[in-house]
């Protein structure tokens, strides 16, 4: 089942309309499979560019999105489970500065995506429909797991989609 808007902070309904499947679980798996045929495509003469002064790399950008995965997937996690707590907002940026991308290979952050999401995808097949309709409360306003889990595979598509545009655009001009 797709979240309704009404399960999420707004702004998560941006990256929800970019997924296509109708349950998460699918979402996810079928994502992943897209992610990990399109970082294989990365030519290696761009694992470290950036298009302009002050933004990401490549690297950094996958990586932000591995990230991003395993705090959203965690707060999934602690709604399930009835978790009360409200978890802490993140700073993407203080992640990106401290990912130490430069010194990873595209291969290994391919690695780490493909292990992070696998295990999304089993924790997600571990939710009954009850689970996935629980809210908690994120830094943004509350959300349902299920909304959670199709966020997360729209930040990715999201991200790819960025990449593809501004990163692998500059190398065709």
């Amino acid at each position: 089942m797709r979240p309704k808007k009404e399960d999420c902070p707004e702004y998560y309904n941006y990256y929800i309309g970019l997924i296509k499947q109708q349950d998460v679980v699918s979402a996810l798996t079928e994502t992943k499979k897209e992610t990990l045929d399109f970082i294989k495509s990365i030519p290696s003469a761009l694992e470290n560019y950036a298009y302009a002064d002050k933004k990401w790399t490549v690297k950094e950008v996958l990586i932000h999105c591995i990230d991003t995965e395993r705090i959203f997937s965690t707060r999934a996690l602690s709604f399930a489970r009835g978790d009360k707590q409200i978890p802490h907002s993140y700073d993407e940026n203080i992640y990106g500065t401290n990912s130490h991308a430069a010194s990873r290979t595209l291969k290994d952050i391919l690695e780490e995506f493909e292990a992070v999401r696998i295990g999304v995808i089993c924790l997600y097949r571990s939710f009954s429909t009850e689970v996935l309709n629980i809210s908690g409360q994120t830094p943004s306003g509350p959300a349902a797991v299920n909304a959670i889990g199709f966020t997360i595979c729209g930040h990715t598509v999201h991200h790819l989609g960025i990449i593809k545009e501004r990163y692998l655009q500059t190398i065709k001009k």
